[in-house]
């Protein structure tokens, strides 16, 4: 079984987070979702819409995420890597060259982006219309 870990913090979820999800899991077997925790956007200086709880059962509603684990800080990635036996790291392409340390451990593949949408995007038209 290859097994396909990637990490976010996927606030108002979106076809690009979907996209995202399917292009991950067509990689492998299992797709294991690193989800930032509220503590570590804080410590990032990032609001989320949605609290980690809420973020975590809309995720584990997607047909293609198998399981959703808290991400706590930046230096965990090995760990999860070694933990979870991740085949393959992936992440968006806006995060090209970041996590390539992660290959002495796993591949490293980076997706292209949906154009054209983004959270940020989403919640400031919310925001806006609201």
């Amino acid at each position: 079984m290859k097994r396909v870990l990637t990490y976010g913090t996927f606030d108002v979820l979106h076809y690009g987070h979907i996209n995202l999800l399917k292009r991950a899991k067509a990689l492998g077997d299992y797709l294991i979702v690193a989800l930032s925790s509220d503590e570590f956007n804080k410590i990032k200086n990032k609001k989320s819409y949605y609290t980690y709880e809420q973020r975590k059962k809309i995720l584990e509603a997607c047909r293609y995420v198998d399981l959703v684990i808290p991400e706590d800080n930046w230096e965990q990635k090995i760990l999860d890597v070694q933990t979870y036996k991740a085949d393959i790291f992936v992440m968006g392409d806006d995060w090209e060259g970041k996590f390539d340390f992660l290959k002495e451990y796993c591949e490293v593949i980076y997706l292209p982006r949906t154009p054209d949408v983004s959270s940020t995007q989403t919640k400031d038209y919310l925001n806006k219309t609201i």
